[in-house]
């Protein structure tokens, strides 16, 4: 299976979010200069599993909070969060602005309606999941942050 990947991000010149094969499911993973770029690349991730975020406008925003007693936690349920928005609004996303102040996450998330003529969503994500979960500093100083989500 090939590696689907993100925009360049011009100071690394890595790709902001990648997919990556995790048996029936997929994996997920964000990198950024702040770990708040990080996790936002990673929602890109997790929303490039339903459909082309090249057809996703960005026209209504949605407010997103959430808490966790780690890091990596935190990453999970912002995923989470995501997922249950989707799933309420019938929407898909395709900007995210996060903020991070220690155990807490606020986030705008801007999407739009589902259309599945135009958007063509291939899958449904279930969720994030702790496996492969990982939120670290790379050699170079980028942030990463993955995870394996169910479809």
């Amino acid at each position: 299976m090939s590696t689907e990947t993100g925009q360049l991000q011009p100071a690394t010149d890595a790709p902001s979010w990648e997919h990556f094969p995790h048996m029936a499911d997929m994996g997920v993973r964000g990198r950024g200069a702040t770990i708040e770029k990080a996790f936002a690349h990673a929602a890109e991730a997790l929303n490039a599993v339903i459909c082309d975020p090249v057809q996703v406008g960005t026209t209504t925003p949605v407010e997103i909070r959430c808490e966790a007693p780690d890091i990596e936690s935190l990453l999970v349920d912002w995923l989470n969060a995501l997922v249950y928005e989707m799933a309420v609004r019938q929407m898909v996303f395709g900007r995210f602005d996060v903020r991070i102040d220690g155990s807490a996450l606020h986030a705008t998330a801007w999407g739009e309606p589902v259309e599945r003529e135009r958007h063509h969503p291939a899958v449904e994500v279930k969720g994030a999941t702790y496996t492969e979960l990982k939120v670290y500093r790379d050699e170079n100083g980028v942030w990463i942050a993955q995870c394996v989500v169910d479809v």
